[in-house]
């Protein structure tokens, strides 16, 4: 056992050349392909959902809230269950949390990889699968967060560093393209009117605003973190 952490450690530390410009420009035109066909983007959109509640979950544990529990659903969507004061700085910020994660999980990503730390990325990503599966309190999300993990620890054990690159620049382009189209969706919805349990109308709410100001944020921020990553990675090949 400790054998093996010590490689998965050796290889996590360890760096890997950039990707070249060609290689890392398909990359991006896949990742915005997927995210543009509706078909693909269903099963993209578990990642992105995952993602969003980890986002509420860290930061709900982050100012002092009990974390009760995270559920994923086939229709996509997600439910972090936290107790504590219902409003108040704590609540605001658990909910700000979710729209703006994947993308700045993507930034950070971006930056990672521009620095050579695929192998690495990817292993964390493991690392952080099978604690968020942990948290899951659904069947679906379960078998969701298996799907997930399984075959990311198998890739990240057994595949070359090369393919790993391959895999971890489009996982990143994924996430970074696919945050501002996760809140151009909820707010389609919101315009058909079922926004008020959705992150801004609870926001606007509790702060006394109107929930298209915190869609604006979230688009604004989430655009913010895809354009910078995407040029992270441009840059650095």
């Amino acid at each position: 056992m400790l054998d093996v952490l010590s490689q998965i450690w050796e290889r996590s530390t360890g760096t890997q050349a950039p990707l070249s410009l060609t290689i890392t420009t398909v990359l991006a035109l896949v990742a915005l392909v997927l995210v543009g066909s509706p078909s693909t983007y269903r099963i993209a959109r578990h990642g992105i959902t995952v993602v969003h509640e980890a986002g509420h979950a860290v930061v709900a544990l982050m100012v002092g809230r009990k974390l009760a529990g995270i559920r994923v659903h086939s229709d996509t969507s997600g439910l972090t269950v936290s107790s504590g004061k219902p409003r108040g700085p704590g609540m605001v910020a658990t909910l700000i949390a979710g729209y703006p994660a994947p993308a700045v999980f993507g930034l950070v990503a971006a930056y990672l990889l521009s620095q050579g730390y695929a192998v690495g990325l990817l292993w964390f990503l493991v690392l952080a699968a099978i604690v968020m599966t942990l948290a899951i309190r659904n069947v679906y999300g379960g078998l969701t967060m298996l799907a997930i993990t399984i075959p990311l620890a198998w890739a990240s054990w057994s595949l070359p560093a090369t393919t790993l690159s391959w895999l971890a620049y489009l996982l990143t382009f994924l996430l970074l393209l696919g945050a501002p189209r996760a809140v151009l969706d909820m707010a389609a919805i919101g315009k058909r009117g079922h926004q008020a349990g959705s992150d801004p109308g609870q926001l606007a709410r509790l702060t006394h605003t109107v929930p298209g100001l915190w869609v604006g944020l979230f688009l604004a921020s989430s655009c913010g973190c895809a354009a910078l990553g995407v040029f992270l990675l441009i840059s650095a090949a």
